[in-house]
């Protein structure tokens, strides 16, 4: 007999996270997912209670992606609730639905609680800025410092990029999981919602964590997080890279590259086919060897240079194996 549990139930159960959780192991490192059903109403309300905000309707909060380096024990892990942590809770960074002018100005005596409707007392579009949630190493000189709090020597770390002539070989995939986070539509103005995808070879792997963010008429955001893993050298490299646009100009160059409207519109689905034409506003690289203990950051800079060439040409394909890579 099938009985229905109550919703208020957790599900799995606590013990059944490790059985639900698949791990592979890849020299001094651990490559574990875990992708299970939508969050029930019981956990998602004690979840909205502790970050104080509304969380998104589609909420995975067992799901995760994790990295671990056995010997020294540093990790970065990526999961739903500490993603939406990062969310902004200040009101600062407030976004208006495209209608919102338009509603307000035609509705003069309504009341401010009626406005707040339209304008959210948080971010409601769940741009997080997120880059995972790191366990530093239980070991070196100061255990303490990890990737995004380490600071970059004054003749080290400058050089640090993801190879990409490394993963254009086309080696065997030992390991591949896609995992969603979260995902909101916005009120039925867009999408929003965060996922990772891993691949792991041999001598490496490369995990990449997405936000897309689409509010219709308004904004088009890419927030990606990328961490690459030398399983010889017990090497991590993490890239951060926030792109965004307004949504007019997505749309018109999704219609300069020859896409017919209904075409445009399936684009917006797609964070593959819009990502490339986004400007970069922020990126940051840092990186850690874990073996010897050593570390390295470098400082945030903005890559003005046509930085969407390393994804994808000028005809919209994929141009590079790092872009072949992720949507493979």
């Amino acid at each position: 007999m099938n009985h229905v549990s109550s919703p208020d139930e957790p599900f799995p159960a606590p013990n059944m996270l490790a059985q639900a959780t698949t791990t592979h192991r890849q020299g001094n490192f651990e490559i574990s997912s875990r992708k299970l059903p939508i969050s029930k109403s019981g956990p998602i309300d004690d979840m909205s209670r502790r970050l104080g905000i509304p969380v998104p309707e589609m909420i995975f909060g067992d799901n995760l992606v994790a990295v671990r380096h056995a010997p020294s024990g540093w990790a970065v892990e990526f999961a739903a609730e500490p993603a939406l942590d990062a969310v902004d809770k200040t009101g600062a960074n407030m976004l208006q639905v495209a209608y919102a002018g338009e509603w307000s100005s035609s509705r003069e005596r309504s009341s401010a609680h009626d406005i707040r409707e339209v304008v959210k007392p948080y971010d409601w579009s769940y741009s997080t800025t997120y880059r995972g949630s790191e366990t530093p190493s239980l070991h070196g000189p100061d255990p303490g410092r990890a990737l995004a709090a380490a600071t970059p020597p004054a003749d080290d770390g400058a050089g640090k990029q993801i190879p990409l002539e490394l993963l254009k070989r086309r080696d065997p995939i030992l390991f591949f999981d896609e995992v969603v986070l979260f995902e909101s539509e916005l009120d039925d103005n867009g999408v929003s919602v965060l996922s990772c995808k891993l691949r792991v070879m041999e001598q490496r792997m490369l995990l990449l964590c997405r936000l897309y963010m689409r509010l219709d008429g308004v904004v088009v955001r890419v927030r990606d997080t990328r961490v690459y893993v030398d399983f010889e050298a017990d090497e991590v490299i993490r890239e951060y890279t926030a792109k965004e646009d307004s949504h007019a100009n997505v749309t018109r160059a999704l219609r300069m590259s020859g896409l017919h409207p209904d075409a445009v519109t399936a684009a917006f689905r797609d964070a593959n086919q819009v990502a490339h034409l986004l400007p970069v506003v922020e990126q940051q690289i840092d990186s850690v060897t874990l073996s010897p203990m050593s570390w390295i950051s470098v400082t945030p800079t903005v890559v003005i240079t046509e930085p969407e060439r390393l994804f994808t040409s000028e005809d919209g394909t994929e141009a590079s194996m790092l872009a072949r890579f992720e949507t493979e």
